[in-house]
Order: structure tokens, then C-alpha cells, then sequence
């Protein structure tokens, strides 16, 4: 079969072998963000589209199934906004029928303000928002959204969603220089966040090149010191093994992320293998048996964070 619309399964950072589903064309979004790696967007849309049928998906999705490849989550995230697809929901509901496996939903979060992506979300297992403004100029700037999106709507819906939401939420921001990283920004952020009910916070920058080419990443200090901050995590921990150079035994540098911001078990293997440890499994026992630590296991996602009251350096 030619897979149009399943793929994968790929390595991912936070979601460990992820099965893949997009479910909408290239470029179809409502945001032009200036970070996209994508480039502009060319289908600038705030209404939804329904241009697949989702049971051509799910046919695709059974073909994979049936060759029972391993797998941790199905993503569903395509390559312009997933909750513009009209049959999100029943996308999902039919996903839940065939498997088992988690469903996440990787979105840039403006379309909860519609009570049909809003419920079909709440079916989910992990929702991965993005919220990169932290008021309605900063959202102008760096998401560039369809005039029709209104900033306060959109995260008025996230709050609301947050708190009735049963799943996990993995929030994200994309943090780029001279945007978004000032002090004003991250005092907004730090208030924005307060009202979120969420499990994880991820900063990320441009590393790849992006839709507006003056738009730079962060330096390496700059986004630890933001990210100790927000109390957050900065995705580059995961992918470099220098950017903890002060602290070279592998556990103690585990440890030390640990303590700001849970990980997940295949967080921790990225970590440990950007750092050539070859003995991952020792790591992972030294974890079972470190006292501070909790296991939090969450439908095969197995969290380490530190007991509450704990804290590195004790």
C-alpha cells in the first residue's frame, strides 16, 4: 500500500518511536509563524477542510497495524494545523477502536476556542500545545495569525480545556531572539502559565532554517537561564551532551534535570546516548532504587520526577 497519510514509526525526543497520521495538506494553517521550518504559509485558513477521507486514513493505519511494527504513541500532527481537519473526532474515535496505543495531538492550540476540536481533544491521551505570545502584540508578531483569531479566546479555551482535560499537556514555547526572550516576556509568561494546568513545559528555539530568515535562536546560557525560569525544560538538554559540561558524571547531570522538570523514560535514554553512556539500563536502576525519585507510569509513559519536598542538591 502507498501510505499517504500514516508514517513513521520515528524517533522522537519526547514521545520515544512515534507512529505518525496528517491529516491535512502542506502549509494548511491559520498561523504564518516566523520560526516555521515549513517556510510561509500558502494556505492561510481559519475555517476547517476536509479534503481526506479519514477512512482512508484508518485503512492505512490497519495496513500498518497488521505488520506489527513496535511503537510507543500515534502522533497526530501532519504538516500545517491537525484541528483544522474536520473529522478530527471521529479520526480519533475510530483510532481508539483499532488500537491501543496513546494518542497525542501536537497542535499550535488556537482552534480549542471551537467546541467540535475542543471535545474530539478531550479524547485524546497527551495534547501538545504551543503558546510562543504571551499577549496579543507578541502573538501578531511571532505567529503572524489569520486576522479572524482573537489572542484572549484562544487562551481563555486553553485554560478552560487545562482544567477539564483528563489526558496529559505538554506545553511548548518557541523561545526566538529579540521576540519573545526579554524580561517582560518571561514575567508575562511566568503569569500565563500560572493559569495552566499543565504536566510538562518544553522551550524550544529555531535550529533549523526558518520561514523569516533574520529570526534567531537563543544562545545555549540563555535558554538554561529561561528555562530554570519558567521551570521548564530546554529541548537542547535532551539533544546535547555538552550543555551540562560543568557536571560529567551522567547520573548527577540526569539528577540535576530531573529536579527542575520530570522526564520521561525516552527523554532520558536521548539524553544518556548523546552523552555515549553505554550503560543505560544501570542508570535506569539507579533510578528505580533512588529514594528522592518517583515512577509515574502513564499509559506506558514512565515519568521520573523528584519526591515532593525533594530537590537536587539534598
Amino acid at each position: 500500500m502507498n501510505m499517504k497519510y500514516v508514517y513513521g514509526p520515528i524517533p522522537s525526543r519526547r514521545l520515544g518511536r512515534s507512529l505518525g497520521i496528517s491529516p491535512i495538506e502542506k502549509k494548511t494553517c491559520n498561523l504564518s509563524c516566523v520560526y516555521c521550518q515549513l517556510g510561509l504559509t500558502d494556505k492561510m485558513t481559519n475555517s476547517y477542510v476536509n479534503t481526506i477521507n479519514y477512512l482512508d486514513i484508518i485503512d492505512e493505519l490497519k495496513y500498518f497495524l497488521n505488520k506489527n511494527i513496535d511503537f510507543d504513541c500515534i502522533s497526530i500532527v501532519g504538516e500545517g494545523e491537525p484541528t483544522l481537519y474536520y473529522d478530527l473526532d471521529l479520526l480519533i474515535k475510530s483510532i481508539k477502536k483499532i488500537s491501543k496505543k496513546p494518542i497525542c495531538v501536537i497542535t499550535n492550540g488556537t482552534f480549542l476556542t471551537e467546541e467540535k476540536v475542543y471535545n474530539a481533544l478531550l479524547l485524546t491521551d497527551i495534547v501538545l500545545p504551543s503558546i510562543d505570545a504571551y499577549d496579543k502584540a507578541s502573538f501578531k508578531k511571532i505567529n503572524r495569525p489569520h486576522k479572524y483569531l482573537e489572542y484572549d479566546l484562544i487562551v481563555e479555551s486553553l485554560i478552560r480545556f487545562s482544567k477539564e482535560y483528563t489526558g496529559q499537556i505538554w506545553l511548548e514555547i518557541m523561545l526566538c531572539l529579540g521576540y519573545n526572550d526579554d524580561f517582560v516576556a518571561i514575567e508575562s509568561f511566568k503569569e500565563l502559565l500560572g493559569r495552566i494546568r499543565y504536566d510538562k513545559l518544553y522551550l524550544n528555539s529555531p535550529i533549523r532554517p526558518p520561514a523569516i530568515e533574520t529570526v534567531k535562536p537563543l544562545e545555549q546560557i540563555d535558554m538554561e537561564r529561561i528555562a530554570q525560569d519558567l521551570k521548564g525544560i530546554s529541548i537542547d538538554v535532551l539533544a546535547k551532551p555538552n550543555f551540562y559540561s560543568a557536571i560529567k558524571d551522567d547520573y548527577l547531570a540526569l539528577r540535576s534535570i530531573i529536579s527542575r522538570h520530570p522526564m520521561n523514560q525516552y527523554e532520558i535514554e536521548c539524553f544518556l546516548k548523546t552523552r555515549h553512556n553505554c550503560k543505560i539500563d544501570d542508570v535506569f536502576s539507579k533510578l528505580e532504587n533512588d529514594l528522592k525519585i518517583d515512577k509515574i507510569d502513564y499509559k506506558g509513559f514512565i515519568t521520573y520526577r523528584f519526591k515532593v519536598g525533594e530537590n537536587y542538591e539534598v
